[in-house]
């Protein structure tokens, strides 16, 4: 079989598996797992035999035209480059992980068969679009990602939170869709096509007549897409939908997809400094004040959820400083521990069984309770926090040095203030970084709350896939050596500047972060039991939707978070309250706005138009009134009228004689 013929049906089979998977659902239940798991790891073995055939530095390309469609012709195209090949793999693994997670997880899910098979189309539609080589064609798949992520969020459609989140995530994303699409045109319209070889080829030849206003347009959708400020504002409320799905568009999906677009076509983004400016500022901004928003949370989700922001804050700095290759390699290193991050989080849920779970204030004992889940979280919080030799401190050194590399005047065509910008923020992201990876980890599983009761041992299925994703978590950076063909040839090694102070900014948050949550945990007595109320045929779905209805905590006294944040961290457990300002700024002048038009609508248009319908109402009322029936009236009537019309004509008559 032709490496070609593998690539279209890695897309293809997760989403024959969605379809067979929502037509067999309701009619034969037997084969809904089989059907969920089956097509999307044939799709991950397929990824992998297709990155074995490409080797890192072969592009795969084929092509034909879908139908005319005028000057710019739509293509049905591949283009496999190692940067594709590698994302493909991540993909599948990741999507495949989740599936089979998932039957342990949702098990007793009434809604299960619908929800794996959205998985499995919104696993097809993120491989369509890191393998396709038309961008019309990769709009197909970053919109169905759209609507993928609105039913999946919103998978607990009972409750309100669920709902919000699910509209929330949509309109947001569309927000910057909207620029996204009018830049794609733009693009095309100057490079006179829209498959990625060509429009590549436009920029070398210097064929892009508006790099800058191309650019900008661009970066919307991928701020949106990729939850980077102002459009992040989404991604932690979508906590609401089910654990594993947030594992999902956190690692693998959605928000990859616009780190991914960027890096395939950088060359159109370095076209212009101004663009590449503005990508750094908003990586910057993204990095700092999510990492400060991290550190105030106190659902453990909404901890992840503000670290995979900043984490993409990362990789969309490495793309500021034209770096493609480390933004890369920082995303393949994220999503496994970010991944295993999110499901041993579904794991803690899982075995509280208790709609008390999601709050860090309210757990304690589950160490010893939950040996597979503490043990993998802490090789995942490890990578986060970038110590070495976990994953993420390769991946994140990568972007440190290729930072330092343009701050220093090594990159051509790059302003070095992008490269001073992403390299401060890095640093003291890092700092911060590890300060809320160790403030989780002590609040999860060295936590003062009341202990939630005991619901035995995980399922096999869950607990499986914990390990499995911890050894991408430990070992992946040590590939690094290995992996520089399929980067495009750059370096990716750390250096000793870099190394040094990104290691040791971590240490010293780790450090002071402990110290002062010792200081606290001593003056701070253990939380009395609460009373439980059993769930004995709730599913841990359930579960999360139980826990979106909980009231805020109280102060956690022990929290270290808020003694290092000090007045910060009342705006930062908000999210610096942007929320607000969109609220005041977009929602109330367009609610605004709506209300006034239905005021016209309702009192002024249908006023006239039910005037006009009243007056021929009566107007008819009258004629039938005149209809009885009754030859006397008419011959009455008639004669009345005679009368009139004579004594009409004879005052006329006198009037003109009078003239």
């Amino acid at each position: 079989m032709t490496t070609t013929t593998l690539a279209v049906l890695v897309p293809l089979l997760p989403f024959l598996g969605s379809v067979a998977g929502l037509l067999l659902g309701r009619t034969a239940p037997g084969f809904v797992r089989p059907l969920a798991v089956l097509p999307t790891l044939a799709a991950a073995v397929l990824a992998v035999l297709v990155a074995a055939r490409q080797g890192g530095d072969e592009v795969i390309s084929a092509a034909t035209e879908l139908t005319p469609t005028g000057s710019v012709p739509i293509y049905l195209s591949l283009y496999i480059d190692g940067f594709a090949a590698l994302v493909a793999v991540l993909v599948g693994v990741i999507a495949t992980c989740v599936q089979i997670y998932s039957t342990g997880y949702l098990r007793d899910d009434r809604r299960y068969p619908s929800y794996a098979a959205l998985v499995s189309l919104f696993t097809s539609a993120m491989l369509l679009v890191v393998y396709s080589g038309d961008l019309m064609v990769l709009l197909v798949g970053w919109e169905i990602m759209g609507i993928c992520s609105y039913f999946l969020v919103g998978h607990y459609w009972e409750t309100p939170e669920a709902r919000a989140a699910s509209l929330k995530a949509f309109l947001v994303t569309k927000l910057g869709d909207v620029p996204f699409l009018i830049g794609l045109f733009a693009l095309a319209a100057d490079a006179e096509s829209f498959r990625i070889t060509e429009v590549l080829r436009a920029v070398e030849n210097g064929g892009i007549d508006h790099p800058t206003l191309i650019a900008l347009l661009l970066l919307a959708g991928v701020a949106g897409k990729s939850a980077q400020f102002p459009l992040h504002t989404w991604l932690p409320d979508a906590m609401a939908g089910p654990t594993p799905v947030s594992a999902l568009i956190h690692a693998a999906t959605m928000v990859a997809a616009g780190i991914y677009f960027t890096a395939r076509l950088l060359p159109v983004f370095a076209e212009s400094a101004a663009a590449m400016t503005v990508l750094a500022v908003m990586a910057a901004i993204t990095m700092v004040g999510s990492a400060l928003a991290a550190l105030a949370q106190d659902d453990i989700k909404r901890v992840l959820a503000y670290s995979t922001i900043g984490q993409l804050g990362y990789m969309a700095g490495a793309l500021a400083v034209g770096d493609r290759g480390a933004a890369v390699f920082h995303l393949l290193s994220h999503a496994a521990f970010k991944a295993l991050l999110f499901l041993a989080a579904g794991a803690v849920i899982h075995a509280a069984g208790t709609n008390s779970l999601t709050a860090m204030s309210r757990m304690s004992g589950l160490a010893k309770r939950i040996p597979d889940a503490y043990w993998t979280m802490t090789v995942a919080l490890l990578a986060l926090a970038a110590i070495p030799p976990f994953a993420g401190f390769f991946s994140k050194e990568a972007v440190l040095v290729a930072a330092e590399h343009t701050a220093l005047g090594d990159r051509t065509g790059i302003p070095a203030g992008a490269g001073w910008t992403v390299l401060v923020a890095g640093l003291l992201t890092a700092l911060l970084t590890a300060a809320y990876a160790l403030r989780l980890w002590l609040r999860t599983f060295r936590g003062r709350g009341a202990e939630a009761p005991d619901h035995g041992r995980q399922p096999l299925a869950m607990t499986t896939v914990l390990w499995v994703l911890a050894i991408p978590s430990l070992g992946f950076g040590l590939t690094v050596t290995y992996l520089d063909d399929w980067f495009g040839g750059d370096a990716l090694t750390p250096t000793v500047t870099t190394a040094v102070l990104g290691t040791g900014l971590a240490a010293a948050g780790a450090v002071i972060t402990y110290a002062v949550w010792r200081t606290l945990a001593a003056r701070t007595p253990i939380a009395p039991p609460v009373p439980h109320v059993a769930h004995p045929d709730a599913d841990a779905g359930l579960v999360e939707a139980e826990a979106l209805h909980l009231p805020h905590p109280a102060a956690d006294p022990a929290d270290p978070g808020r003694a290092l944040l000090g007045p910060l961290h009342a705006p930062a457990a908000a999210g610096f309250h942007l929320d607000a300002v969109y609220r005041a700024a977009f929602v109330r002048p367009v609610l605004a706005a709506a209300s006034l038009v239905r005021f016209l609508d309702r009192e002024v248009v249908d006023t006239y138009v039910s005037a006009a319908g009243n007056s021929a109402k009566g107007l008819g009322w009258l004629v039938r009134r005149a209809q009885t029936g009754n030859v006397q009236t008419y011959l009455s009537a008639l004669l009345a009228g005679s009368v009139v019309l004579v004594i009409a004509a004879v005052a006329l008559a006198n009037a003109v004689a009078g003239a």
